[in-house]
């Protein structure tokens, strides 16, 4: 293949692949590794087919309904393999799946199935890593190699970090859906954990020579905006993706020619992204006629709001900013908060005003 297809392919695969594995993991039961798997076979069909006979005009949907006949001849199989064990009268007789009706086809919406793997990736029963590592390879269409990289960890234990999680998936028995309205509080609280973690990661990365990387950025606020569409009712989901928005928005802004990093009070803000700076302000302030002012996603996202609004450093609202650091310091407490609203205090008040904070 030329480097213009194989381009074109691997960005195909990062747009299709998060919503045929939510389709096919919600016809095969929530089976995320099965689901996962014919995806795979799938996508090597159209490797070996494409090149030869060229991408057809719509190749989502080609993927979709290859994706989806796979899954219900492994649904036949398990029918009759059930059907067998019955037969015979076996106790051990796997229960057998549904079939999908034809209300179950291409046009339904994709949306609510990428919501349930979702919550599905980032279910508490699975540690922070394995959260993180299962949601960028369901749901980002990351490779193992390429996750591994982006974490600077061997691509060995990425890999058995992936099949560990799917594993407890499937042990526990984890359901393919979005939560009741009662356990979705805590649940959404898992999720907004992961994408904030992968965001930081790409913001500014914890380990290796590179300040920042921007592919985890951008999967987070694709993750982010994916929410903010299916969840629209919840401040918490607005604010965490104002907060991504107005940080990502100054990413040019972070780094001189040499790939060296730029501290905020430094930076030319000439060059900071107002377009997404814009788009963060309108989530924060839906956030905020949701009545979150309290969450502190929002919180942060109203602090970046105030450096996004000074156009110069000394045309910070210092003053908000110091309280907004109070109020978060309430409802979210850290040594890095307290310190931060000393700065703050500091430059709107005065050094002396700020010493009993630190």
């Amino acid at each position: 293949m030329d480097a213009a297809l194989t381009q074109r392919l691997d960005t195909l695969w990062r747009m299709e692949a998060p919503a045929l594995i939510a389709r096919l993991a919600r016809m095969l039961g929530g089976d995320v590794g099965r689901a996962e798997e014919l995806v795979q076979d799938t996508w090597l069909a159209a490797l070996e087919r494409w090149p030869v006979q060229g991408v057809p005009d719509n190749p989502g949907a080609w993927l979709m309904t290859t994706a989806r006949n796979r899954a219900i001849d492994v649904l036949r199989q398990h029918q009759r393999v059930a059907g067998q064990h019955a037969q015979w009268g076996s106790e051990l007789a796997p229960q057998p799946l549904p079939l999908p009706d034809d209300s179950d086809a291409l046009g339904d919406d994709i949306g609510d199935d990428l919501l349930r793997l979702i919550f599905v990736a980032c279910h508490p029963v699975l540690g922070a890593d394995a959260r993180v590592a299962l949601t960028l390879r369901l749901l980002g269409g990351l490779t193992t190699d390429e996750i591994a990289r982006a974490f600077l960890q061997p691509e060995p234990t990425i890999a058995q970090r992936i099949v560990r999680a799917k594993r407890t998936l499937a042990t526990k028995q984890v359901p393919f859906e979005v939560p009741r309205q009662a356990a979705l509080p805590e649940r959404l609280a898992s999720v907004l954990e992961v994408v904030y973690l992968v965001f930081n990661e790409g913001y500014a990365a914890s380990s290796g020579d590179d300040w920042m990387r921007p592919a985890l950025c951008e999967e987070a606020l694709r993750l982010g905006r994916i929410l903010q569409q299916r969840l629209p009712a919840w401040p918490q989901v607005h604010g965490l993706l104002a907060l991504m928005e107005l940080q990502a928005s100054r990413s040019r802004a972070r780094v001189d020619a040499e790939g060296n990093p730029i501290l905020l009070p430094e930076q030319d803000r000439t060059r900071w992204d107002h377009l997404q700076v814009a788009r963060g302000q309108a989530a924060l302030q839906r956030a905020l006629e949701l009545g979150g002012e309290d969450d502190p996603y929002v919180l942060q996202a109203a602090i970046a709001d105030c450096h996004a609004r000074a156009r110069r450093l000394e045309d910070t609202d210092w003053t908000r900013m110091a309280a907004l650091y109070a109020r978060l310091g309430q409802v979210n407490p850290s040594p890095v908060v307290e310190l931060n609203r000393a700065v703050a205090v500091s430059r709107a008040q005065g050094a002396a005003a700020a010493w009993p904070l630190v």
